[in-house]
């Protein structure tokens, strides 16, 4: 089935079920052999430009981030991913899913977002075997950045 077919059916792309809007200005963070290139090249496709490299100055509406149990520290790593962000920018965290080498356990992104500024907003099934955490900064601290 090609991705227009999935459209009409009304089924939306990964990039879609992200948020993604064309123009749109995506960084990834935490990149490595075992992303899924799918998810990746649905993004790429939606917001009409190459994802911007973790190292770019630029600002950026959405992260990619890339997770895996033994990553580091999931806090300090949130609280740099803050900097690109736009004001009302979206982190979405990936993470191995649960049975998945390197999973991370979802009470560990509860309580890391918090103490980053950041809160979590939604969880979905991002790529097969990678899942989706939505984290925003909540609007009271969005109006103070």
């Amino acid at each position: 089935m090609s991705a227009t077919a999935g459209h009409a059916d009304g089924v939306k792309s990964p990039a879609e079920r992200l948020g993604v809007q064309p123009g749109m200005v995506v960084m990834e963070m935490g990149y490595d052999d075992d992303c899924d290139e799918e998810l990746r090249d649905s993004v790429v496709d939606r917001c009409g430009s190459e994802l911007v490299d973790e190292d770019s100055d630029e600002v950026v509406d959405v992260i990619l981030f890339w997770w895996r149990d033994g990553d580091g520290d999931l806090v300090d790593a949130l609280m740099e991913a803050l900097g690109p962000l736009t004001d009302n920018g979206v982190v979405w965290l990936l993470t191995p899913k649960s049975g998945r080498d390197r999973h991370v356990e979802p009470s560990d992104i509860s309580e890391s977002a918090p103490p980053a500024g950041l809160q979590q907003t939604t969880s979905i099934s991002a790529a097969r075997d990678w899942a989706g955490a939505r984290l925003v900064a909540p609007k009271a601290a969005r109006s103070k950045r």
